[in-house]
């Protein structure tokens, strides 16, 4: 199911940065020494490789050794993706459909609360609720279905709604977007995802979304959740019609806000997924995702630009896969996400690798890169560490058809 090669072993950093050229090395040894990295030379970082691309991995996981030690942390959450109708017409999504077909769902709230329940019940700390920009749905639904998750599972923690969805539902609730947020975060909202970003510069949204959410109005709801207290992750999708002076000054933006605001947990690089993805089938010159080496540039240049600010790089499993998710863990990445459940708009462009992987499966994961596993709760909160025991060994929650990239890579650890 995978065809990289295995991890080879980490370059010692000194000998990593000598062999570097030296461009390179000093913009490296700079920012290893406290020195902020600009986005100018985020940018020559972005150009790496061969030596300079290991020197560039190794002073990534240099620092995240500094700011995290040896812990990889994850979450224990379930996916709830309660519509799946919606008339954006986003380029890159399959995921949304149309009321009339078939296929269209528009989940109850009692639903929606009862698989928070059967999350719960299997260890889970967090529900991630999103969905598509229904057109029937009033302002009230959004608060409707945190109230009713808090009623059936109190203490579960609620990590929902896009900034594009607050847009949707503070415009229908004729609301401006603090208010609209404080009566979510009364009814019981823990915190935000910051999704929707894709790439922070409107020429290349225009191409990738055409009327989606502005860059402007992002950063303004982003600022707004942090205003009334609820933190958030940011994101970047890469890998389409974008270039590194995009990444640089997405994160650049990122970086920029969270000096102001303090908001953000964590920085997650979303790969575009290309497979069924009507932006790669009907715009000329779209790239089919990022190369392994562009995975490799956005997860270390993140973790140099962000340095000090947001300690938490993500390497997301769905879009990676787990091979190239571990592979992460040693070029600055320190948290692989949560374990889903369930997981529908990333397989619906044609992601490959399943709704979920179970928690034992994860400590399996971290302990073969050679980290220490380290369950989380939504913000950071140490559940438990697994140094020596494993998670109950749970079934998924959705029966797999075919073996599981992610199970056969713990094995191969429980092997040893």
């Amino acid at each position: 199911m995978n065809d990289l090669p295995a991890m080879s072993p980490p370059v010692e950093l000194e000998t990593a940065l000598r062999r570097a050229s030296r461009p390179m090395r000093e913009i490296l040894e700079r920012t290893l020494g406290g020195d902020e990295l600009s986005e100018h030379d985020a940018i020559t970082l972005f150009s790496a490789a061969d030596d300079d691309l290991s020197a560039l991995t190794a002073a990534a996981d240099e620092l995240r050794r500094r700011a995290k030690g040896d812990a990889v942390t994850f979450v224990v959450n379930r996916n709830i993706n309660f519509t799946n109708v919606c008339y954006i017409g986003c380029r890159f999504c399959n995921f949304a459909k149309r009321q009339e077909e078939s296929d269209a769902e528009l989940l109850s709230h009692a639903e929606v609360a009862r698989r928070a329940r059967e999350a719960f019940e299997r260890g889970g700390t967090e529900v991630c609720i999103q969905g598509g920009l229904h057109p029937k749905i009033a302002g009230s639904h959004y608060g409707e279905i945190v109230r009713a998750i808090k009623a059936e599972v109190p203490s579960i923690h609620i990590h929902a709604f896009s900034p594009f969805e607050i847009w949707y539902g503070a415009r229908k609730s004729r609301q401006p977007y603090a208010e609209f947020l404080s009566d979510l975060k009364s009814a019981g909202l823990g915190s935000v995802p910051g999704t929707a970003a894709e790439i922070l510069d409107e020429r290349v949204r225009k191409i990738l979304t055409q009327d989606k959410l502005s860059a402007e109005a992002w950063v303004e709801i982003i600022r707004s959740v942090h205003a009334v207290g609820l933190p958030s992750t940011a994101t970047i999708m890469y890998g389409h019609v974008d270039e590194p002076e995009h990444w640089a000054a997405h994160i650049g933006l990122i970086r920029s806000i969270q000096k102001e605001t303090r908001g953000f947990t964590e920085f997650v690089p979303l790969g575009f997924i290309h497979y069924d993805s009507p932006l790669y089938r009907d715009v000329p010159g779209v790239r089919p995702g990022p190369t392994r080496e562009e995975h490799l540039l956005l997860h270390a240049v993140a973790r140099l630009m962000l340095a000090g600010w947001i300690d938490n790089i993500q390497a997301s499993w769905v879009k990676l896969g787990p091979a190239l998710a571990q592979e992460m863990l040693r070029c600055g990445a320190n948290d692989l996400g949560g374990t889903l459940m369930n997981e529908s708009i990333s397989r619906a462009a044609g992601a490959l690798w399943g709704q979920e992987v179970t928690a034992r499966e994860m400590v399996g994961l971290i302990r073969g890169a050679g980290r220490v596993p380290t369950q989380r709760t939504t913000l950071y909160q140490t559940v438990e560490v697994y140094e020596t025991r494993d998670p109950d060994d749970l079934a998924p929650l959705v029966p797999r058809k075919a073996a599981s990239a992610a199970r056969e890579l713990a094995e191969a650890h429980w092997r040893r």
